[in-house]
């Protein structure tokens, strides 16, 4: 925090009012007339920026604000000479308005923690066969980059052979995932397998941790409702006090018989105690704080009004593939020779079908030295691939080869499951599956005994969709979703004045995400779902999202603490002003301490921990 102090203007401002100010209270108790003009100028190196912002924001808005009132009720205190009041009162709300900066300061942290996964460097490979070292954001799409093993990857691109790559940045998955030549590989993952040439594709400002970084910072700038109320608030309470204290000033003198001085001295009491400092700071510094922390965990928020709301869900749907499934097939079962299995595993290579990638990643180590790689592979028109006698395919098209019923015993409707033949006899099948993600059943547990309604829309068949659903204990699901179905669940609910969440991470998706009234996508699913979300999740995990709805269950408390807190203390020291029972001293120390206490309530969530 000094440190933080030190290297801002305004804090080193804070810093030579504060030392002259301790001055003058030294100076008062041996030469009064002296201690006046240095605390003067203490008052003057401690309101400058607020004065210079009251000043500025009051004519641009054509409002006045919160600064405002500060400074006139230290300005006021100084003309009936209470000049160390003064002081005092602009000590404790530039420290104020220090922490509060400082609060911002440190939410800023998490576009600075998300950017150091992208290397700020690349090792550029020219036309001659040179490798240069240049900034990754002077790379234009087209280049060339040379990525050693170990290195993070600079920017998007195309790999130009197998590698090993770790993810975790991206997915949270910490196991490295072999991707073969012409993949895409993304910014800030890791190299861990061999050197390998990457191919940019995406500009430096589009790749994926670039609009993760832009969703932040705009997220930064988009105020929660309260936050918004709140500023709206501000300028109408600023102008009903400027006009209340002068009347209260006019009442205690011709009515009271107060004298001027003492009349305006409870005046500036009234100014200050009165000014809503602690409430304009009750949600702002919190938001910002759980925005911070929901990125440093995997969560994107795209502003405090989606935080905020978060809490209210009570249904949430969820697509299946990719969200509450991998989105990856993976061999679960099969009969095969070894000798016909490595076959159909390099027959598969040929093709980048995703059921073809699950069989050669299921069998990614098995020997293909005894293959004929001479004879061509072919594709075959709505039945699969063939390589001499040998063909893969769909059950469907083998329905008069021999041995087909022996097999057919093996289809289960919510699995695919693929034949091989050898001549024009069935030899054997592989099934597959797409894996359900391991923290899947217990976030949809969390989030159900939490309140919240949790129901499954898949474009799969009943019986995948009745599989998936119970594997994750969903009650209700519902199979052969078109996107405009999606919709209309949505919708329906919404009527029925529910707030309704979704989840998916598809372009079919996009349509749903954005008329709910908290649409979530995963962090490794299309740009569209992304930008039609008001949440991305970027690392994949849902018991991250769990966890960012818990937090936006204590952000809401939190600024209901704060609101609380704030017009209580607001409250009790006019009361106490107006019973003359307050001094200015001790209702600056009041006020203002309540304004920091209020920030630092807030800056808790930035501590809270998963």
């Amino acid at each position: 925090m000094f440190r933080y102090i030190i290297k801002n203007k305004e804090g080193r401002f804070l810093l030579i009012g504060t030392v002259l100010m301790i001055i003058g209270f030294i100076l008062t108790g041996m030469n009064s007339s002296l201690s006046r003009p240095v605390f003067i100028v203490s008052m003057f190196f401690l309101g400058y920026y607020a004065a210079k912002n009251a000043l500025v924001e009051t004519i641009e808005q054509k409002s006045p604000n919160v600064d405002l009132l500060m400074i006139l009720a230290a300005v006021g205190a100084m003309a009936i000479q209470y000049e160390s009041e003064g002081a005092m009162l602009l000590f404790i709300f530039a420290t104020a308005e220090m922490l509060e900066e400082y609060a911002m300061n440190k939410t800023s942290s998490a576009i600075e923690g998300l950017m150091s996964h992208v290397p700020s460097v690349a090792q550029k490979l020219l036309d001659n066969g040179e490798v240069v070292e240049v900034p990754t954001y002077s790379l234009e799409i087209g280049d060339v980059v040379v990525v050693s093993k170990g290195d993070q990857i600079p920017i998007d691109g195309e790999i130009d052979r197998s590698a090993m790559l770790n993810e975790a940045a991206l997915t949270g998955e910490s196991i490295p995932i072999e991707k073969e030549k012409g993949d895409a590989a993304f910014a800030g993952t890791i190299n861990e397998g061999n050197a390998f040439y990457l191919k940019v594709t995406t500009a430096y400002d589009e790749t994926v941790f670039s609009n993760i970084v832009r969703m932040v910072e705009e997220a930064q700038g988009r105020p929660s409702k309260i936050s918004s109320f709140i500023d709206r608030f501000e300028s109408k309470y600023v102008i009903t006090t400027l006009t209340v204290v002068p009347l209260f000033i006019a009442l205690l003198y011709f009515w009271r018989g107060y004298s001027f001085q003492d009349a305006f001295y409870r005046g500036m009491v009234l100014l200050t105690v009165a000014s809503p400092c602690a409430l304009v700071a009750s949600a702002t510094p919190a938001t910002l704080s759980a925005i911070s922390n929901g990125a440093r965990n995997g969560v994107l928020f795209k502003g405090g009004a989606a935080m905020e709301a978060f809490s209210t869900m009570d249904i949430l749907y969820s697509d299946k593939t990719g969200t509450i499934t991998e989105g990856v097939f993976k061999v679960v079962e099969y009969q095969l020779a070894d000798s016909i299995l490595a076959e159909v595993v390099y027959m598969e290579q040929q093709s980048n079908h995703p059921i073809a990638e699950a069989i050669v990643n299921s069998f990614s180590d098995i020997s293909l030295s005894q293959v004929n790689t001479t004879q061509e592979v072919e594709e075959v028109a709505g039945s699969g691939l063939k390589k001499g006698d040998i063909l893969i395919g769909k059950p469907s098209s083998f329905l008069n080869y021999k041995d087909y019923d022996h097999f057919a015993e093996h289809l289960e409707s919510s699995f695919t499951t693929v034949f091989v033949a050898k001549g024009k006899q069935v030899v054997g099948f592989l099934t597959l599956q797409d894996q359900v993600r391991e923290e899947s059943a217990e976030a949809i547990r969390l989030f159900t005994d939490s309140g919240v309604h949790v129901q499954m829309v898949t474009g799969d068949n009943e019986s995948v969709a009745k599989e998936v659903s119970q594997h994750v204990a969903i009650e209700h699901y519902y199979a052969n979703c078109l996107p405009e179905d999606k919709i209309e669940f949505v919708q329906r609910d919404q009527q029925a004045g529910h707030v309704v969440g979704m989840i998916g991470d598809g372009i079919n998706d996009a349509p749903a995400l954005a008329n709910a009234d908290i649409g979530i996508a995963m962090g490794s699913g299309s740009s569209v779902a992304m930008e039609s979300s008001d949440v991305v999740i970027v690392q994949n995990d849902l018991l991250k999202l769990f966890y960012s709805y818990d937090l936006s269950h204590r952000l809401n408390r939190i600024i209901r603490q704060n609101i609380i807190f704030a017009v209580g203390v607001i409250i009790a020291l006019i009361v106490l002003n107006l019973i003359g029972w307050l001094d200015l001293p001790t209702g600056v120390v009041f006020h203002e301490g309540s304004t920091i206490l209020v920030i630092l309530n807030g800056l808790r969530i930035l501590k809270t921990k998963k």
